[in-house]
């Protein structure tokens, strides 16, 4: 009876190999996002002429088309199929858009250099040490990304952006680095991606991770006041209301954050403390500003609808704006802007994009409740971060624009890697060949198996 078990282990364990991409094509992809998002090729002139980011995306295609057969019964995931009607709505509707030309010639190469991160997340992170690996190779750039200038504006007064007061003066805030691309609004983005994996994947472990936690936290909430980015300051509240939502020591926290936001207004400038009341209060300093974002993004909804069938095409949200609005600002609001490019038909199919994306999260939340498995941790804290940072996107997107940006499509891709690793666990299917009753947990789990096996 051992050997058989032993066996159909074995079995399952070459099996599940022969699925995975090489090493080499995994830490490839990995040196990508490092390189993606650490910006090499701005940091060192001479490694840029050779395009390396292009370079790495094309090197990675080719990989994917040579371990095809590795990916078949992921392609299918409904999330896939969601953005293959997107892309197949996107080049059917090319020849009906207002400007075509600028569609083919420029943008679409924009979205589909975005849009790579679905297939690479979700094709390429296939086991769990590998999910790890990426976690803290992603979750590190955005640190990275954050501390940076917090660094160079504690060490040498950079602040890399400035906003007009009603004054006529200018207020500093602190953007990305030198070498990285994010303004002020950017970064503050950045820091709320980075929040609910800290929290959520490191303060309920050991003491070291929670002094790493604690070590952090303080660090990016105080680069998150100097960015001065309102839309940053909702996105944390988003996430701090899903941590208080599911904690059980609710007054605990309502100390903390009180004491929290008490440190805070105590080191914010007279500049920041109105900058942040001019969320609640229009008499304050930005509070104009603020009304002129609303006002801006009416009119860009306005705009989507005088071409509500088709739109006027990907990534032709600023050429629409000077045209018929006066001003090339890029859209304040994901939504008005895909509603401005793709038009009602392709609103909805984005919006179905997403649905498919929190659906899947609360599925596999789902499963974790009805089966109960201590085991899966790790599973179901990164779960609980996942839905919290989907809703972050969701409400930041208001104030942000995203269609041809690369952050929902990682993160669809994140969220596919990640359901098939859990539901697998679920499952009760250890390909690990230490483990010593795969065959036990196939039967003990038959539920949890229908339920892996049924297109969410």
């Amino acid at each position: 009876m051992t050997s058989r078990i032993n066996s159909s282990t074995r079995l399952l364990s070459d099996k599940f190999s022969k699925s995975l991409v090489s090493d080499f094509t995994f830490y490839f992809f990995i040196y990508f996002v490092i390189d993606f998002f650490i910006r090499f090729s701005a940091r060192f002139p001479a490694y840029a002429v050779i395009r390396p980011t292009l370079i790495a995306v094309l090197v990675l295609l080719v990989f994917l088309f040579f371990q095809k057969d590795k990916f078949k019964d992921r392609i299918g995931d409904p999330i896939f199929k969601a953005f293959f009607v997107l892309v197949s709505y996107i080049i059917f509707s090319i020849p009906f858009v207002e400007w075509p030309g600028s569609v083919v010639k420029v943008n679409l190469d924009t979205f589909l250099k975005a849009s790579v991160f679905l297939f690479f997340v979700a094709l390429f992170v296939d086991t769990e040490r590998r999910l790890r690996v990426f976690l803290i190779v992603f979750v590190g750039c955005q640190i990275f990304r954050v501390l940076e200038p917090l660094y160079l504006n504690i060490t040498s007064g950079y602040w890399g952006s400035s906003t007009y007061l009603s004054s006529k003066e200018f207020a500093n805030r602190l953007a990305g680095a030198p070498a990285d691309v994010i303004n002020p609004n950017e970064l503050g983005f950045v820091i709320a991606t980075a929040v609910p994996f800290l929290h959520y994947l490191l303060w309920p472990l050991g003491w070291k991770s929670k002094s790493l936690y604690l070590l952090l936290m303080p660090m990016l909430l105080y680069a998150l006041i100097l960015t001065m980015s309102r839309g940053g300051f909702i996105a944390l509240l988003v996430v701090a209301f899903f941590v208080f939502k599911e904690s059980k020591k609710k007054f605990r926290l309502i100390a903390v954050g009180v004491l929290a936001a008490i440190l805070a207004f105590s080191v914010m400038t007279p500049v920041q403390k109105e900058r942040y009341l001019s969320l609640i209060d229009r008499d304050a300093e930005g509070g104009a500003s603020a009304e002129g974002r609303i006002r801006g993004m009416v009119n860009e909804f306005k705009l989507g609808m005088t071409r509500p069938v088709f739109g006027h095409g990907l990534g032709t949200t600023p050429e629409a704006k000077v045209h018929k609005l006066g001003a090339r600002q890029a859209s304040h609001n994901l939504y008005a802007e895909v509603l401005i490019e793709l038009g009602v038909v392709g609103f909805l199919i984005f919006m179905a994009f997403l649905f498919k994306i929190i659906k899947k999260l609360f599925f596999v939340r789902s499963s974790f409740s009805k089966l109960n498995l201590n085991s899966l941790d790790f599973y179901a804290r990164l779960n609980k971060a996942l839905i919290a940072l989907f809703w972050m996107y969701a409400v930041y997107s208001i104030n942000y624009w995203g269609l041809s940006q690369y952050y929902w499509y990682l993160f669809a891709g994140l969220v596919i890697a990640f359901s098939n690793l859990a539901l697998k666990n679920i499952s009760g299917k250890s390909y690990d060949s230490s483990s010593v009753d795969s065959c036990h947990y196939d039967s003990k789990f038959r539920l949890a198996n229908k339920i892996r096996d049924r297109s969410y």
